[in-house]
């Protein structure tokens, strides 16, 4: 609901006209016609059907050879070339209508990449406490995305984020049971990326992303939530409105810091705005986009970086065109009351937020009192300290509905990311039978979890680095090699922050 007044959408969502482009964009390495584990889980269907499986392996048979049809690569580059003139709309321009009901071939690509680019936050990250590195990311920002078997994503990492792990949500916090480890305080919480010439060609404007990290093996961070709403403000971010409110531990993870710490002696939240600056001012004479995306714990943190930016007017470029912020959600729970909601939609942030319909991570906090409850209850309730509302617009989907997915799956897996990215490819509308459209690798479900059915013949958990790390030495002993130092933070991070008004800040 907007504020009386001028619109503020207006101005910091222009989208200016830009010429059409036709470049394709570069295969991503899930993007392949049909892959040899495809292969495999077609002929496990064939050997191993009974008579409780035989109508789910028939709608695989027909699933996995559309995936194989001729017609296929043509079809993908054709909708590849709308990009240029159509990323407007793909950013959320007329809140995403008509291109979710029936699912819009561009629109789910796209939603795909930005999910695989917060993915990379997971696959790059160091759980193993038993790793001295344990809590920082396994690789450096240079070769962030080639690592990771994504060389031809297009971007280029800037910058990664950190964040300080002295508030409580320990299950986001990952700590190495050594007493020598490359930081007693921080965690690595995700990074900043902007796309490179080619890709900026290939997309009709130059994008800047942030990922944020989330959780992925463990749900008791829910639990960890003190589920208690306050001022926005109270954390030294700028609002205009006392009553706009969010979750105390979301706004505390993003704001606080650690001074003795190199890594966190910035908060998340002046490590991203200084970044986005410094970014902006690089491309100032091009059409920009701002891309925001996260699973879990992440997505809360996308949806306040992304108010966090235009609310500042970070934003703005020097011309005062105002550049387009849009998140790309999954699985994210509630971030504030209803008056963020509406403060988030004046200022015209522009939220999609994917979710599976059997997750409990996007149904909290706010059990009792949310966006659910009818207007006047709501109104009743808005004081509360745990009424919540979603913000933007929710594509619902169901795990249920694909044949590959085990229908008993726990409650780990319906909040899985990649699990989620499979529904997306599947998904064509409501009523319409789940169809693989990319031919995306179903084995990449089972990744870091049991989720797939048993006659597809993928282990679960099957993501594993080689020896756990240990590598043979010169003199034949298995040890964990040294890992290159990570950067701490730019030289410049006074002049931005003095330049955003934000030196002066005990909380930012």
């Amino acid at each position: 609901m907007a504020m009386a007044g001028p619109s503020i959408s207006n101005m910091f969502f222009p989208f200016p006209k830009t010429r059409q482009l036709t470049f394709p964009l570069p295969r991503s390495r899930f993007q392949t016609p049909l892959t040899r584990t495809q292969n495999s889980i077609k002929l496990a269907t064939r050997e191993n059907s009974s008579s409780s499986t035989v109508r789910d392996q028939e709608q695989e048979e027909a699933t996995t050879h559309h995936t194989h049809n001729h017609n296929y690569k043509p079809k993908l580059e054709e909708h590849l070339k709308r990009l240029p003139e159509a990323w407007r709309q793909i950013q959320g321009e007329d809140d995403w209508a008509g291109l979710l009901e029936p699912m819009d071939p561009l629109m789910r690509m796209e939603m795909i990449r930005y999910g695989e680019m917060a993915q990379a936050c997971y696959d790059a990250f160091d759980f193993d406490p038993f790793s001295k590195y344990c809590g920082s990311c396994r690789f450096t920002p240079h070769n962030f995305f080639s690592s990771l078997e994504m060389p031809r994503v297009g971007y280029t990492v800037t910058r990664y984020l950190y964040a300080t792990a002295n508030i409580n949500l320990p299950n986001f916090f990952k700590h190495s049971r050594w007493s020598k480890m490359w930081s007693k305080h921080a965690n690595w919480a995700g990074y900043v990326a902007v796309s490179d010439d080619a890709m900026t060609s290939r997309l009709g404007r130059r994008d800047i992303v942030i990922a944020w990290r989330g959780t992925v093996t463990c749900l008791e961070w829910v639990a960890d939530l003190m589920d208690f709403l306050k001022p926005i403000c109270s954390n030294g971010i700028s609002c205009p409105d006392e009553t706009v409110k969010v979750e105390s531990g979301f706004v505390d993870l993003y704001t606080d810091k650690e001074e003795s710490c190199g890594y966190c002696k910035f908060s998340a939240r002046e490590q991203v705005l200084t970044e986005v600056k410094r970014l902006l001012e690089i491309y100032s004479e091009e059409e920009v986009s701002i891309t925001i995306t996260g699973h879990s714990l992440g997505s809360a943190l996308a949806i306040l970086s992304a108010y966090d930016l235009v609310e500042t007017g970070v934003n703005v470029m020097r011309d005062s065109r105002g550049v387009a912020v849009t998140v790309m959600s999954f699985s994210g729970p509630r971030v504030g009351n209803v008056r963020f909601k509406e403060r988030l939609e004046r200022l015209g942030v522009k939220v999609l937020r994917v979710v599976n319909v059997h997750d409990v991570v996007p149904k909290a906090p706010g059990v009792l009192f949310n966006e659910k409850l009818p207007a006047a209850v709501m109104k009743v309730a808005e004081g509360l300290p745990w009424s919540y509302s979603h913000v933007g617009v929710e594509l619902a989907l169901d795990h249920m509905k694909s044949p590959f997915l085990n229908p008993n799956g726990d409650a780990v897996c319906a909040h899985n990311l990649e699990a989620l990215l499979h529904l997306l490819d599947g998904y064509h509308g409501k009523g319409e039978r789940f169809v693989l459209a990319s031919g995306r690798d179903p084995a990449l479900v089972n990744k870091g979890c049991d989720f797939l059915k048993d006659h597809h013949m993928i282990p679960p958990n099957w993501r594993q680095d080689a020896n756990k790390g240990m590598m043979r030495s010169n003199d034949g002993r298995w040890i964990q090699p040294e890992r290159p130092n990570l950067d701490l933070h730019p030289q410049d991070m006074h002049h931005h922050l003095t330049q955003l008004g934000l030196t002066n800040s005990s909380h930012a």
